[in-house]
C-alpha cells in the first residue's frame, strides 16, 4: 500500500511538471518574434518570425551600404556559426502603401506594430542607420537596372537603380539556432530522474 501511494504521488508530480512545462513552452510559442542565440554566447543574434517561418538577422547593418548586386552576393554568402542560406528580404510590387505584405512589410507593420510614416518600434534590431534615411535593398528586381527598396524609417517601398549604395538586412527561411530554454532542460532532467526513481520503486 505504501508503495502504491509512493507511485501515485510520483505520477502526480510528473503530471504537474508536465503541465508547468506546457505552460512555459506555450508562453513563448505564441510570441511573434522569438529571440535566437546562434553562437551560444547568451546574446541574441536573430529573431524568428513565427508567422512567416523565417529568421531575421538582428544586426541590420553588417556590411554597410552597397549596390544591389553586392548586397545580393553578400546575403547569399553570409554565414554565422555554421548557419548559412541567408538572402535579402522580399516585398510585393502589387501592393499600395502602407503595404503589410511581403517579409519587410509584415515585419514593419505586423510584428513591430509601426504605423505608416513613423518608426516607433525597431524591435531590438541593432545598428539601424540613424544618420540618414535607412533605405534597404530587397530581393525584388524591377526590370534590368532597378530593384525595390524598403524605407525602414517610414515603412514604404520604393525603387532605386541597382548602382546606388543602400543598406542590407539578411533573412533566412525556417527557424535557425533554436536552443531549448533552461526551463526545458530542467524539465527534461526532472523527467529522466523521475523515470529512474519509478523503475527503482518497481524493482522493490
Amino acid at each position: 500500500e505504501e508503495f502504491t501511494m509512493q507511485v501515485k504521488g510520483f505520477r502526480a508530480a510528473l503530471l504537474g511538471a508536465a503541465t508547468v512545462g506546457e505552460l512555459l513552452l506555450s508562453g513563448t510559442a505564441h510570441a511573434a518574434l522569438q529571440d535566437r542565440d546562434l553562437d551560444g554566447n547568451g546574446q541574441v543574434d536573430a529573431f524568428y518570425d513565427t508567422d512567416l517561418d523565417i529568421t531575421w538577422l538582428r544586426d541590420a547593418n553588417v556590411n554597410g551600404a552597397m549596390d544591389w548586386h553586392s548586397a545580393v552576393t553578400w546575403a547569399d554568402s553570409f554565414a554565422i556559426c555554421g548557419h548559412g542560406n541567408w538572402r535579402l528580404p522580399t516585398v510585393y510590387d502589387l501592393c499600395t502603401d502602407p503595404c503589410t505584405t511581403g517579409e519587410f512589410g509584415h515585419l514593419w507593420y505586423v510584428e513591430l506594430g509601426n504605423t505608416h510614416g513613423s518608426l516607433t518600434n525597431s524591435g531590438g534590431f541593432q545598428n539601424i542607420p540613424n544618420f540618414t534615411i535607412p533605405y534597404y535593398w530587397t530581393s525584388r528586381e524591377v526590370g534590368v537596372d532597378d530593384a525595390f527598396l524598403f524605407d525602414f524609417a517610414r515603412g514604404e517601398r520604393g525603387v532605386a537603380g541597382k548602382f546606388n549604395s543602400l543598406f542590407a538586412m539578411a533573412v533566412t527561411d525556417g527557424d535557425v539556432g533554436l536552443v531549448p530554454e533552461p526551463q526545458t532542460y530542467a524539465l527534461m532532467l526532472a523527467g529522466l530522474a523521475g523515470l529512474a526513481i519509478a523503475r527503482r520503486l518497481q524493482r522493490r
